[in-house]
Order: C-alpha cells, then sequence, then structure tokens
C-alpha cells in the first residue's frame, strides 16, 4: 500500500507456494474498496495454461496496451513473469508508459533480490516475502491459547499457508511439503545451477538438513559425500 502509484516497479518475491499470489489479490481487492474499478485493474497469472500464448513478451504487452485506458491509470498484476521469455525489456517498456502502476511477482530462484537492478534496470524495489511467521500462524488459529502445543504443530507442519487448510491430515501435509521440496529442488534449483548431477545435490541437501543447528562447513559437506562413496571436491 505505501508504494500505490509511485513510479517504480513493484516486484514481490519469494520461495514458492509463500503467499505471493494471494498478496497481490489482497492488494487488488484493497483497490477496489479504495474505488477502483474493475476495469483499471488488469491481471495476468503467467502460470495459467489458458495465458499461455502471453508467454511471448510481445503478445503480452499488448494484451496490457489494449486494456489500459488513456484517461485512468491501470494497475498492472504480472504474477510469475519469470515464465515470460526474456521479460525484462517488456517490464521495462511497460514501466515507461505514463499512467501504469505495475507489480510483478517471482519465484526465488529466477528473481534472486541481488540480480532485479540488473534485470529491471534499478527501476524497482523487491518485497520479500517468507511463509506464515509464527505469529501469523497463531493468528489463523483465533487465539493465543495452547502457544507451546501450536509452536510444536507450526515446526513439525511447516509454515506454509496452505498448509493451514489440510487441519491435522498429516499425509496429506506430508505429501504437500514433498511437492514443494521436489519442484525447489528439481525445477528450480537444479536448472539454474545447470547441474548434472542432481542425486549429488540431493545428498547434499539430506545432510544440510540433518545438521541444522550445527556448525557446517564445505569441508564437512565434502567428507560427508566421500564417506558415501560419492566423488566431490570442497
Amino acid at each position: 500500500m505505501r508504494w500505490k502509484d509511485k513510479h517504480v516497479i513493484k516486484v514481490i518475491t519469494g520461495i514458492r507456494r509463500c503467499g505471493k499470489s494471494t498478496l497481490m489479490e489482497l492488494f487488488q481487492e484493497y483497490l477496489l474498496q479504495d474505488g477502483i474499478s474493475p476495469e483499471q485493474i488488469i491481471a495476468v497469472n503467467l502460470e495459467d495454461y489458458e495465458n499461455e500464448e502471453l508467454t511471448d513478451p510481445k503478445k503480452l504487452h499488448a494484451y496490457v496496451m489494449d486494456r489500459a485506458s488513456k484517461n485512468k491509470k491501470a494497475y498492472v498484476f504480472l504474477d510469475e513473469i519469470q515464465n515470460v521469455t526474456d521479460f525484462s525489456p517488456m517490464v521495462d517498456s511497460l514501466f515507461i508508459r505514463k499512467g501504469l502502476d505495475l507489480y510483478i511477482t517471482g519465484s526465488n530462484a529466477n528473481m534472486l533480490s541481488g540480480e532485479l537492478s540488473t534485470f529491471l534496470s534499478g527501476r524497482c524495489i523487491t518485497v520479500e516475502m517468507l511463509p506464515l511467521s509464527f505469529a501469523e500462524y497463531v493468528s489463523w488459529t483465533g487465539d493465543t491459547k495452547e502457544l507451546a502445543r501450536k509452536y510444536t504443530q507450526y515446526l513439525e507442519t511447516s509454515s506454509f499457508p496452505f498448509v493451514t487448510e489440510l487441519g491435522d491430515d498429516r499425509k496429506a501435509i506430508e505429501e504437500y511439503l514433498s511437492g514443494i521440496y521436489s519442484t525447489v529442488v528439481l525445477k528450480d534449483v537444479v536448472s539454474r545451477i545447470r547441474s548434472s548431477d542432481p542425486m549429488m545435490i540431493e545428498s547434499i541437501l539430506r545432510f544440510i538438513l540433518s545438521s541444522i543447528g550445527s556448525q557446517i562447513s564445505t569441508k564437512k559437506i565434502a567428507d560427508a559425500m566421500i564417506s558415501d562413496g560419492r566423488k566431490i571436491d570442497v
């Protein structure tokens, strides 16, 4: 809300399923309540198969411009912008158009905050999102009773917002979290670093996860892999 109508690209980044799309939807609801008409809001979910052709930057640019009013400010929301091929020139082009207030989201692997100034020519501010804090989790439960039990549940079932809708179904929660893990590791991390050995990354991650709360170093990781018969240097 603080950045509304400021001439800068608002970029929401964060791990998959942390609530970036929901945050944009909530902000759109706020705009409507604040007197903005539905025609002024242009929202495109680039993970929706119906919008597959809009992953072409020229088509997406034309789509936005066709719907933008020349007389009223348009609020443009582009969800999961990394799905657009070579998106930065297209976003920059929208940025220089008068009367557009631009908001975009992207998953961390493709939109690391340190790279945004390069992608978007320093014309952006970053809103970095995390899953639910414990205070937010408790707020969702409706009261502050049994905090110790809730904290244990929070640690065991994760802070991802959708988990709160799965209740006590531990099997469903486990499958959901496993899906997020696999997507982040295989689709984001492996593709980003162009690794030819995803099984090695999986082994390293499992070692790191088992060492939470302990000091760790690249040498410790390498030694652990070597002791398991995996060939890797520091």
